[in-house]
């Protein structure tokens, strides 16, 4: 019996239980309800850019903010580039060999355009990792600033996109062709800036620093180049690098006959922009662009981001998609081509691959 003579039924308890429930119900039901709504505020919108909770707003980066830097990067290397040539201050000298034994030269304005485009980048987007082709010397840091302003083309046809900052990689190219820029044949000249997320190309910029054409894309955005109207399958004109020009020579006019046209050309980016609409008079045009050797990726990254734009291929000599990760070269050669059959042209040429590792 329980002292003062009072009995507790288990019904009693039941009910005194149930009762008690439902004040702690009533007390915590908001902060619950409360916890519950900023929980779903929290989660990501639906097709929007994927984060962990919490860190979107340090480790995100803006493609649309990227590309418009990206495009100030090469202007600002590309002026470099037309000072050291246009005052005889190149200071050229040997860097090494390349594979198949020519000299690589390295010039004033490789490094001076080098410096710039990358403080400048950096300083925008410190988060990123960036990939040039010269070293950067600390002792040479310097400030250069982004006002953070888009161009109005730009803002037109590009919207915002976010993607982490740790699967963004971007590619420099401070002076494309060096051998043509110190034998003065400017026409071939680009500095270009790519820039590659999760390995995949996605941004591409090539400035002629020489006529201040700049042509960028990015892919599922926007650009300001096109394609052409028409390109020549049946007997194409093929760009190829000036040195290897006798190479894809011989194997291409097996291919597609004696009346094939070969395009000897300098700098990867120019060889790009012969495949596309570019009102420049000294522009070439070609149907296929097609290199059979070891090439660095930043030579080729933003012409790859800028065909997959516009609906373009650039794949190894088998049909292999270029990754831009990891070590800084290509093995597998390369051919581009846009608005053609990318696959038939490969099966076309397959004796050429075995060169491109050579």
């Amino acid at each position: 019996m329980a002292p003062m003579g009072i009995r507790l039924s288990p019904l009693g308890m039941a009910v005194f239980c149930l009762l008690g429930l439902g004040v702690l119900y009533h007390l915590y039901s908001g902060f619950l309800a409360g916890r519950f709504a900023f929980f779903m505020l929290s989660e990501p919108a639906a097709g929007g850019p994927e984060f962990p909770r919490g860190s979107a707003p340090a480790g995100a980066v803006d493609l649309r903010e990227l590309l418009a830097v990206s495009v100030l990067a090469a202007v600002r290397g590309g002026e470099e580039v037309k000072r050291v040539r246009e005052g005889n201050v190149l200071n050229a000298k040997a860097k090494g060999k390349t594979r198949e034994g020519a000299e690589e030269q390295l010039t004033s304005g490789d490094l001076l355009s080098n410096r710039r485009m990358f403080y400048l980048l950096k300083g925008a987007f410190p988060a990123v990792q960036i990939n040039s082709e010269e070293r950067v010397d600390t002792a040479d840091q310097e400030t250069v600033s982004w006002d953070r302003s888009i161009p109005e083309d730009i803002k037109q046809k590009i919207q915002p996109k976010e993607v982490p900052a740790e699967s963004v990689t971007v590619w420099i190219d401070p002076l494309d062709a060096t051998q043509e820029y110190t034998e003065d044949l400017r026409q071939y000249v680009t500095t270009m800036v790519c820039v590659a997320v999760n390995g995949k190309p996605v941004i591409g910029v090539i400035h002629k620093p020489f006529s201040a054409y700049t042509a960028w894309a990015m892919v599922d955005g926007g650009s300001n180049v096109k394609a052409r109207s028409s390109y020549n399958e049946k007997t194409p004109r093929i760009i190829v690098s000036r040195s290897h020009a006798g190479k894809v020579e011989q194997v291409a006019r097996q291919t597609f006959g004696n009346k094939t046209v070969i395009i000897p050309a300098g700098g990867a980016g120019y060889k790009v922009l012969a495949l596309l609409d570019v009102a420049e008079k000294n522009q070439e045009e070609a149907d296929v662009y097609i290199h059979v050797t070891y090439i660095k990726k930043w030579d080729i990254c933003a012409g790859n981001a800028v065909l997959k734009a516009l609906g373009g291929h650039m794949t190894t000599l088998t049909g292999e998609e270029i990754s831009y990760t990891g070590s800084d070269g290509n093995e597998g050669g390369l051919i581009a081509s846009i608005n053609m059959n990318h696959k038939a042209l490969i099966e076309k040429l397959p004796d050429l691959e075995k060169t491109s590792h050579k």
